[in-house]
């Protein structure tokens, strides 16, 4: 499989990582050497099989998969990925704080210790009222501190489609 580099972006090969950088950042992105060659050759990265019975249906399966992620990276330091959250309460007001590399859930129900999200990577979150951007260059890293925050909101020991209050994915218009 064969994925051409977009301009802009710079690609550099090390061993059986590749670095990635844009303008708005830098990915890397480490695979296993042992089932996959990927070759970079001019503006164009190689993405191939290992050639042997015994690996070649995981080798397979994995070239696309390792596409993907190329392709990903390389999408996302040209163009941030994002999720908007928002934030729901009724009786007790609940602020968000960014404090270092964890979010600040303060107040959720009523209760008087905070609860703590933690950011992936290089993801930036800000929150706004009750409107909660998060976003940044890797796909995983903001998908996972959207999932961090998501969860730690979970509601425990009270009847969640009573007590709905928490940080919920916004919808899309």
């Amino acid at each position: 499989m064969e994925i051409k580099v977009p301009e802009g972006v710079k690609v550099e090969q090390k061993a059986n990582r590749l670095d990635i950088k844009g303008k708005l950042g830098s990915n890397t992105l480490t695979y296993n050497d042992s089932l996959l060659n990927v070759k970079l050759e001019g503006d164009t990265i190689k993405v191939e099989p290992i050639e042997s019975k015994k690996l070649a249906m995981k080798s397979s399966n994995l070239v696309n998969t390792v596409a993907k992620e190329i392709h990903n990276n390389m999408k996302g330091v040209n163009e941030y990925y994002e999720r908007k959250m928002t934030m729901v309460f009724v009786h007790f007001p609940t602020t968000v704080e960014v404090k270092d590399n964890k979010v600040v859930i303060k107040n959720l129900f009523g209760e008087r210790s905070s609860r703590m999200a933690r950011i992936m990577g290089n993801t930036k979150v800000e929150a706004k009222g009750q409107s909660i951007r998060v976003y940044g260059t890797s796909l995983e890293d903001v998908s996972q501190t959207a999932a961090n925050i998501k969860g730690a909101c979970r509601v425990r020991h009270k009847d969640n489609r009573i007590f709905q209050d928490g940080i919920y994915y916004a919808l899309e218009e």
